[in-house]
């Protein structure tokens, strides 16, 4: 899978989607910092990449219509941020998404478990 961690995971957890076997890069890798969530979704629309990040912007449907895209994957993480929260998350979207095409699809990353989007 071909995956884009958005600016604010930085490369927290990166080793564990490159053991995976998964393609990954940053946001800050590709020069992106910075820009509007306009441009990082097109971006990962053009590149076939899945959006990977913390920010809830992302779960909304209606500006980020999951059938356009790879696939967006937003970790709920509780406040403060800590590194373990998000290895955590990680694990649970890197348990997942081997059984799961996440092409379309819109992922909620919580505690142990995935909600996923569905329209109907």
């Amino acid at each position: 899978m071909k995956i884009k961690l958005d600016e604010n995971l930085g490369n927290r957890a990166i080793e564990l989607f490159r053991e995976a076997g998964h393609e990954v890069v940053t946001v800050s890798e590709q020069n992106f910092g910075g820009a509007t969530d306009d441009e990082l979704i097109e971006a990962c629309r053009t590149e076939g990449r899945v959006l990977l990040t913390l920010d809830l912007d992302f779960s909304n449907v209606l500006r980020f219509p999951p059938e356009r895209y790879a696939g967006i994957a937003v970790l709920r993480v509780p406040h403060p941020i800590d590194l373990d929260t998000i290895r955590e998350r990680v694990r649970v979207f890197l348990k997942a998404a081997p059984q799961e095409e996440l092409s379309g699809r819109l992922w909620i990353v919580e505690q142990g478990r995935i909600r996923e989007y569905d329209p109907m």
